[in-house]
């Protein structure tokens, strides 16, 4: 049985003329004109996108700044025009883009809500009946008579939401409104928006930069990346792959800041024979200072020693930006190793179970037989984990995970 289709996009382009700096005088415009150069440049935040939304679904999209998510659902609002392709649009549908549009701040709150129930096209009756449930929901009772330039921007969304929610709409367009004001009251929202979700009374198209939400409420979701729809499908998998374009483009701004940064200080005083002359993160054997949440990583340190040196054992610990202690390794589970006279480098392959945030690592070496250290660094290999999720479990302190050692000559 075929299902009912509420919202359908079809090859939708969208472009913007931008004016170029003026030309100074009539002359250089007539020559510029002869020339064919344009006084403005063109720019397409949509490109041929594509995609059927059917009756009671919750259908998520989402997308970096800039990628066309608020443009097209502008153009599915009827407030943008398209220069090609089609939106049809099946029932009578309510955009919930801008809250609090057409609020006059020098009216009470009271006729704030006849005047905005007004443009969403109810009748003072219809609003008369309607407005106690409202500000209940806004909990605003004892405000109402305020004029509206003395709320808060916080009570103004409140007020703005609560008058939308009743607006008898069959489709919903939500951009970043699920969830407006407190504590207390996102948690009316989350139910009102739990209650569309089961009982599929309503569609509604929401554009959004929080995952949990596209996880919690939506059955279908898009990703828009650079204006053409990118993927498309289950919310988990469209969720996924937003996070992956958002940690791999911080990771490389986060290179990039690297490269134009001058070498750390590091407080690596040399006690020994044995010198530590470099110590970094891998991927892949790229040195880099920023990993992907549950990226697994190496840790590469390289040592000169005048001597040889046998029966050592080393550890490491990583530490948060706190100076808390998160992550230990200590070379004993593997057993004794040895640093050959010359060039080495030891290296342990790490399951990565840190949360993202910043950490650096400390370390020493110490001879078993003679308990003598030589080696011991502080705040050393300064990188950072990147990602949207995190445990509980490692934001709580000490942690251990799987890890391997591999040492040798260089």
């Amino acid at each position: 049985m075929s299902k009912e289709i509420a919202i359908k996009v079809k090859d939708l382009t969208k472009t913007f003329k931008i004016p170029l700096e003026a030309s100074n005088g009539i002359k250089q415009k007539l020559i510029n004109t002869l020339k064919g150069i344009k006084g403005y440049r063109e720019f397409s935040p949509l490109k041929g996108v594509s995609f059927e939304v059917e009756k009671g679904d919750f259908f998520g999209i989402v997308g970096r700044n800039g990628s066309g998510k608020s443009t097209l659902l502008k153009i599915i609002a009827g407030i943008y025009a398209p220069e090609e392709g089609l939106v049809q649009v099946n029932g009578k549908l309510v955009p919930f883009i801008e809250l609090g549009v057409g609020f006059n701040p020098e009216l009470t709150g009271r006729e704030n809500v006849f005047l905005n129930g007004a443009l969403l096209g109810f009748s003072h009756k219809q609003m008369e009946k309607m407005y106690d449930d409202i500000v209940e929901f806004a909990e605003l009772e004892d405000f109402m008579e305020e004029r509206l330039k003395n709320y808060s921007s916080g009570m103004q969304v409140r007020l703005a939401f609560s008058i939308a929610i009743r607006a008898e709409g069959d489709v919903l367009l939500l951009d970043e409104v699920l969830a407006v004001g407190d504590e207390a009251f996102q948690r009316k929202c989350n139910e009102f928006f739990e209650k569309i979700r089961k009982d599929k009374s309503k569609t509604v198209i929401l554009v959004t930069h929080d995952m949990g939400s596209v996880r919690r409420y939506c059955n279908k979701a898009l990703l828009i990346k650079e204006g053409e729809v990118s993927l498309q499908g289950k919310p988990d998998k469209v969720a996924s792959a937003y996070s992956n374009i958002f940690i791999k483009e911080q990771i490389k701004e986060l290179e990039k800041k690297s490269e134009d940064r001058p070498e750390e200080e590091t407080i690596n005083k040399k006690i020994s024979d044995v010198d530590m002359t470099d110590i970094y993160i891998s991927q892949s054997g790229k040195k880099t200072r920023a990993v992907a949440f549950k990226e697994d990583f190496t840790l590469d340190i390289h040592f000169t020693a005048e001597k040889s040196h046998k029966n050592l054992v080393m550890g490491v610990h990583f530490f948060d930006q706190s100076g808390r202690n998160m992550l230990a390794i200590s070379s004993r589970v593997f057993g004794s190793f040895s640093l050959d006279k010359g060039e080495n480098v030891v290296s342990f392959d790490i399951q990565n179970i840190l949360t993202d945030g910043d950490y650096h690592v400390n370390l020493a070496i110490e001879d078993e037989d003679t308990k003598k250290l030589l080696v011991q660094t502080h705040e050393v290999c300064k990188f950072s984990v990147i990602g949207l999720s995190a445990t509980v479990h490692s934001k709580l302190g000490l942690t251990h995970p799987e890890v391997s050692m591999r040492y040798g000559k260089k």
